[in-house]
């Protein structure tokens, strides 16, 4: 079985809708989607984390009910 692809930081930033900058300072504080480091540098995010940290979001956040 083939394993699902994982998003690029760039995919993961437009979808998000989010600046770079703002992403890791995020990240910084633990409160980014869980994110893989490559052994190149580079960073990856599994669809179904980022879906998790998307559910996460709406659960805290009075603005979504």
């Amino acid at each position: 079985m083939a394993r699902p692809p994982a998003l690029k930081l760039a995919e993961v930033l437009a979808e998000i809708r989010m600046s770079p900058s703002a992403f890791y300072r995020l990240r910084s504080r633990g409160m980014a989607p869980h994110m893989v480091k490559l052994p190149n540098g580079e960073l990856r995010c599994r669809r179904a984390d980022l879906d998790a940290w998307w559910e996460a979001c709406e659960r805290d956040s009075d603005n979504w009910r």
